[in-house]
């Protein structure tokens, strides 16, 4: 069966080398009748390694080649080897991947949790650095400077927990603090940018900036971050929250409700289209009356739960999930004239 031309808009906190710092169409051998955004990263030269063993930088960072598989490191069970692998845990061994990686010529992404996007089965011929950077520090009464790899949710429960309000709605969002700021989760009338007042990151060149939230625009589920083309990752980001008697019981609620309506347990990337602007309507509600509940391609399949939410039944490959979503959205846009937009990233294996 052919499959679609598509490509999958980028919200996720991963970012291209700097030899092609851009985002560019992907044409996979699939029916020309649907477009998805991808995010497919180029280099202008090819990668200098050329050993099969790992390779070691002088601070210590280890290079692991052609052993990862990214399956291993999204939600979603999905994507084939990496060419190199490496893990980072502070800024100082972020700093020193991103430099070496640009030194070798060699194309890099940045992945935290992996719950917002999708690899392909040939996997990716670049570099994958994992963000550990977790550092949580309490600077005053509900000020937190907290490290782009910490779980979200965590810092959501704990922050709660402590009697502050703003990010309730973190408790059961997948994810990292980085990648939330990057794409600027919500829901509950929450978002993440409301809680920020400060940002780190790094450049494609290596250098460590901070921002303010008042210098940035923010927006549904976008942040300056998916533009800014010297950005290689956010390292650290500053919380203001307010203190409230009520957080804890209110985030209890909120979670309680994902339980309820959403298919928590099983392999999924969370919501896979954003909700259309100024219609009223949510994307799982057009989805839904399009009666595509349970619609299901090789090992993928829309939730039964969550018409929003794609789940992995256990043997998926991208390609399916890639074919589910393009009938969809033919689907949603044909009943309802409406073209849903992808929340999720495709990451093009070259």
């Amino acid at each position: 069966m052919k499959t679609p031309n598509r490509k999958i808009h980028n919200e996720h906190q991963i970012k291209p080398s700097p030899m092609a710092s851009h985002m560019a169409s992907c044409q996979l051998p699939l029916k020309p009748s649907r477009k998805l955004h991808s995010f497919h990263v180029q280099s202008s030269s090819s990668c200098s390694f050329n050993k099969q063993e790992p390779a070691q930088t002088s601070t210590g960072l280890q290079f692991i080649r052609k052993k990862k598989l990214l399956s291993d490191l999204t939600t979603w069970g999905i994507g084939g080897p990496c060419n190199y692998f490496v893990q980072v845990f502070n800024q100082t061994q972020l700093v020193s991947a991103v430099r070496y990686c640009i030194e070798q010529s060699m194309r890099f992404m940045i992945l935290g949790k992996g719950s917002n996007c999708l690899f392909d089965d040939m996997g990716f011929d670049g570099c994958v650095i994992l963000n550990r950077i977790e550092l949580l520090e309490k600077i005053e009464s509900g000020v937190y400077r907290v490290g782009s790899g910490y779980p979200f949710n965590r810092f959501g429960v704990m922050s709660a927990n402590e009697g502050f309000s703003g990010l309730e709605f973190a408790a059961g969002v997948p994810g990292t603090v980085g990648g939330a700021t990057y794409m600027n989760a919500g829901a509950n009338r929450q978002e993440t940018a409301a809680a920020i007042d400060s940002i780190e990151i790094i450049t494609n060149e290596g250098e460590l900036k901070m921002l303010k939230r008042r210098e940035l625009n923010f927006g549904y589920r976008s942040s300056p971050f998916q533009e800014m083309k010297d950005l290689a990752s956010i390292t650290a980001v500053t919380f203001q929250l307010n203190f409230s008697k009520t957080a804890r019981e209110m985030q209890q609620e909120y979670l309680a409700r994902r339980w309820r309506t959403q298919p928590l347990g099983q392999r999924s990337a969370g919501s896979v289209f954003r909700n259309p602007s100024s219609m009223g309507v949510s994307a799982a509600e057009l989805i839904e009356k399009s009666g595509l509940k349970g619609l299901r391609v090789g090992g993928a399949m829309v939730s039964n739960k969550h018409a929003n939410f794609f789940i992995n039944c256990g043997s998926a490959t991208s390609q399916d999930m890639l074919e589910l979503i393009g009938l969809v959205k033919d689907a949603v846009n044909q009943k309802f004239g409406v073209e849903l937009k992808e929340e999720i990233l495709y990451i093009h294996p070259s």
